[in-house]
């Protein structure tokens, strides 16, 4: 019996890790969709013509509400679950880019796109001169798909992928992926809608190529939400991801506003600009443009406005490489630099030695000292250099690589 509850404890114990790593809005959505399932089963409730998307009824009694009850109803328990297992790695991949408020909106914008194109191809179909169709206005579809496909359209165009996997059978280009899924369910399952599967792919590439942009609020419509007291209970769980440190422009991430080239749609380069997008806790912006550290050469230290060194005419000098490489007296400007650099360092070293006992924290600081060591650097050539370059952590960079 014992193998046994140690295997069902670690069972538990991995769902536990899969489903705390689930953001929170996904996780909500999943929760939503199977409580209704759930309900709707223990109750009996199967009258999902009174709130399925039913394009002639939206036309006619103009029930704007079934645009959004036909999202979160789902017909069997292959339906919803099906479609909750598909929601878990789109919508956590998405929710970790754009924050939880804003893969909200993005839903609702979906869902509302997806059936205004849905409208308007059943009128088109069905009112066409030659060769009409008056059942899409009457069919009624239900469930998380249509989302779903316009998802599959986003995460493709964002992940740069040149080939996407089919259930593990065979590969196909990224860019056909959508519409391959597309024949394949309707060739499996003849039940399921085609055209609120088209739609849902119809509205992803139109918000992937930017054509959303005008519906898309500012960065301060999400934060205005995130500090509303009626989201407070929301924000503070760990799982809600904040979307005030994505995109600086306030613009969920689309094709247009990545500004790459059409070509980039695909491209592995859309993944060098998620930096931007993804929701980030406190991190400067010089912290993020160096990621390695490379001992033994100098980089620029702290974010912070620093003063400017007494000895200014060396520090333009040290760091004014590039005006003396082409400047036609190179070599002799660059031995008089290197004179004047050592004149310093002697008598910073001889400062230094004579007030050993005597250190002065606003030049010098254990911390500057620390960060300098770190690199790779001698502790007595990074006081030397500190002292000479009166405390300023770039110059005193120059010197030690100049010594190096």
């Amino acid at each position: 019996m014992r193998p046994n509850i140690v295997s069902e404890a670690r069972l538990q114990t991995r769902f536990g890790q899969w489903w705390d790593n689930i953001p929170f809005l996904t996780s909500a959505v999943v929760i939503v969709c199977s409580i209704i399932y759930l309900v709707c089963l223990l109750i009996g409730y199967d009258s999902f013509f009174e709130i399925c998307f039913l394009p002639s009824a939206i036309i006619s009694r103009f029930q704007v509400y079934r645009i959004y009850t036909s999202i979160i109803f789902h017909g069997s328990l292959l339906h919803v679950l099906f479609n909750m297992m598909a929601l878990v790695p789109l919508g956590s991949e998405l929710e970790r880019i754009m924050g939880s408020v804003r893969l909200f909106y993005m839903i609702i914008l979906l869902a509302t796109t997806n059936a205004i194109f849905h409208v308007l191809i059943a009128l088109l179909v069905a009112y066409m001169p030659l060769l009409s169709y008056p059942n899409l206005m009457s069919e009624c579809a239900i469930g998380f798909s249509g989302i779903l496909f316009s998802m599959i359209v986003i995460e493709t165009s964002l992940s740069g992928a040149q080939t996407r996997s089919v259930f593990g059978l065979f590969n196909v280009p990224a860019k056909w992926y959508a519409w391959i899924l597309l024949v394949v369910f309707q060739i499996l399952m003849t039940n399921v809608s085609l055209l609120g599967h088209l739609c849902g792919i119809l509205s992803g590439f139109a918000y992937t190529y930017g054509l959303f942009n005008c519906l898309i609020p500012g960065s301060t419509f999400y934060s205005t939400i995130e500090s509303s007291s009626l989201l407070s209970s929301c924000v503070r769980r760990p799982k809600f991801i904040m979307c005030t440190g994505g995109n600086p422009s306030a613009y969920i991430p689309t094709h247009s506003s990545s500004n790459t080239s059409s070509s980039g749609l695909i491209s592995g380069n859309i993944w060098r600009n998620l930096s931007s997008w993804m929701p980030q806790r406190g991190m400067s912006t010089q912290a993020t443009q160096e990621s390695s550290r490379f001992p033994g050469r100098g980089r620029n230290l702290g974010g912070q406005s620093q003063t400017a060194p007494a000895d200014s005419t060396l520090e333009a000098r040290l760091l004014d490489n590039s005006n003396l490489d082409h400047s036609p007296d190179a070599a002799a400007i660059q031995h008089q630099v290197l004179d004047e650099r050592r004149s310093s360092v002697g008598s910073a070293a001889a400062v230094s030695r004579g007030n050993a006992h005597h250190q002065d924290d606003s030049v010098v600081s254990d911390e500057d000292i620390q960060k300098l060591v770190s690199m790779g650097f001698e502790r007595t050539q990074v006081e030397v250099a500190l002292a000479a370059a009166d405390g300023d952590l770039n110059v005193a960079v120059e010197i030690l690589s100049q010594q190096g």
